[in-house]
């Protein structure tokens, strides 16, 4: 049935961007949504009304509306791991218990921030938070957008496990007013804990008697927490059935709620509930994500677009894409559907991007004259993010949208082809009122979202990583039995940069 769906998709007429423009005076209203603070242009994507109806036949054929109950009730949608994926439980939209139990420990962490900022902990003024992945792409993200003027405590976050990361991270840092969050759903992965062991014994070289009374641990395992030495009443636990690239709503958050204060997580939070709401009452046809995930699936298993390149046009969004890197490849990278069957076509694009202006000066010469179809997204915001002159912002706004124009209209140029643009190129625009707490909320719970559409849509379990596993049980191999059992290319390089006896 998909697959019959998905030729008679590929079977519709795809006329040119500029044709489609020319010939239909209502498709900017038509194809723009407003939810909240954020305002979604899909007008230069080949998207048409026979197209968004053919999709709409798909995602009722892939039973999207009960899939989108399933999340929200708590049922165990992660099939292969048999629980349920209740991050939006952590913004209050969920199952009524997991919603309950989800504001108790937002109070906890409440609770202890208030602590710390009593000084229960003596005087504090840096917050190192150590993790890798979501229990670190998502801390760096909110504190990078929205922690540049806070002002209340220097916040380092260090996800490599190469000790540069963690040296570069410190070396400005009292040991005696640093806190350590160590940030590990199980409590158990090893970069983290190694990066932690580490920062450990830097505050002990600092002459700090009792580290392990400055550590904070954010964690789904409280009991290997209080193994590895953290007090039970430093723990910070969040639910089981939160992944680890969507939890950065639970204690995950711990460096936004403290670096931002309470009142800027709080409005994160709510920012990320009204788009919850809106992607859970809202009809498919009006449905932001959905509508989203039908513009990915077009151009991925329609116009086999294998990348596609998310620009920021605010520096406070700079770390966007790297974010948006996990969320995406890791969720709907498979080759599985969730049945265990082999997938029917391509699944996550590869996701890519930068900051304008500067990718104009290094990545756009392909966008505009390469030989691949990339559809682009645009960010930006209304509001700067600085009290310089106004020119800035400006210059700024204009570049963002004259690129996504020049990218739909091209230029002829039959004396000089070298100058020629081929025009009909695809782009996205989401205009957000400012960046804010509530406003990126909103937006990266768009992206939960959109991303959870496409799996429902390619019938793929978005919420396992299995993926990333093979590669760190060979790296235990490594370490516990050496060169055994390698291929020839990986014993040279085990033997020459770590030595025969590794």
């Amino acid at each position: 049935m998909t697959q019959q769906l998905l030729a008679a998709i590929g079977a519709l007429p795809r006329p040119d961007l500029r044709t489609i423009f020319a010939s239909d005076p209502g498709r900017l209203d038509r194809l723009t949504r407003i939810v909240g603070p954020l305002r979604f242009d899909w007008s230069k994507t080949h998207l048409t009304p026979e197209i968004m109806a053919a999709f709409g036949a798909l995602a009722q054929a892939q039973d999207f509306t009960g899939k989108r109950d399933q999340l929200f009730s708590g049922a165990k949608i992660n099939t292969t791991e048999g629980r349920a994926a209740e991050h939006s439980a952590e913004r209050g939209e969920g199952a009524p218990d997991s919603v309950a139990a989800a504001k108790a420990l937002h109070q906890r962490m409440r609770a202890l921030i208030d602590v710390i900022e009593a000084e229960g902990f003596g005087p504090v003024r840096h917050i190192l938070h150590v993790g890798i992945g979501g229990s670190a792409l998502g801390p760096d993200l909110l504190m990078d957008a929205l922690g540049r003027d806070a002002g209340r405590y220097d916040v380092a976050i260090v996800s490599n496990v190469d000790g540069c990361a963690l040296e570069e991270a410190v070396k400005n840092f009292d040991p005696s007013a640093t806190l350590l969050a160590v940030a590990s759903k199980t409590f158990t992965t090893t970069e983290t804990m190694l990066n932690a062991q580490s920062a450990i014994e830097w505050m002990t070289e600092g002459g700090v008697e009792d580290p392990y009374g400055k550590v904070i641990a954010l964690t789904a395992s409280p009991e290997k927490a209080i193994a590895w030495g953290v007090d039970e009443t430093r723990i910070l636990p969040f639910n089981e059935a939160v992944g680890g690239r969507y939890s950065l709503w639970s204690s995950i958050g711990f460096p936004a709620a403290i670096g931002l204060g309470w009142d800027g997580f709080e409005s994160l939070l709510e920012g990320a509930a009204e788009m919850d709401r809106h992607f859970r009452l809202s009809a498919p046809e009006e449905n932001v994500p959905l509508i989203a995930a039908f513009v990915d699936q077009f151009y991925a298993r329609i116009m086999g677009c294998q990348t596609r390149a998310v620009f920021a046009y605010d520096e406070r969004l700079r770390l966007l894409p790297s974010y948006l890197q996990q969320l995406e490849m890791e969720s709907n990278g498979k080759s599985v559907k969730a049945d265990g069957s082999p997938v029917d076509g391509p699944t996550a694009a590869i996701t890519w991007g930068g900051v304008g202006t500067d990718a104009q000066h290094a990545v756009f010469q392909l966008l505009h004259q390469g030989t691949h179809m990339i559809p682009v997204e645009f960010l930006a915001s209304i509001e700067p993010g600085h009290a310089f002159d106004p020119a800035h912002h400006r210059v700024l706004l204009t570049n963002c949208f004259a690129q996504g124009a020049a990218l739909m209209r091209g230029r002829d140029n039959a004396a000089d082809p070298a100058r020629a643009y081929p025009g009909g190129r695809p782009s996205t625009t989401i205009l957000l009122d400012d960046v804010t707490p509530h406003a990126l909320g909103a937006l990266i719970a768009f992206y939960e979202h959109r991303t959870f559409a496409n799996a429902v849509l390619m019938g793929i379990n978005p919420f396992d990583q299995f993926g990333v596993e093979l590669g760190k049980e060979i790296a235990k191999s490594i370490e516990t039995e050496g060169t055994s059992g390698f291929d020839p290319s990986t014993t040279a390089l085990i033997e020459l940069a770590l030595g025969s006896a590794a």
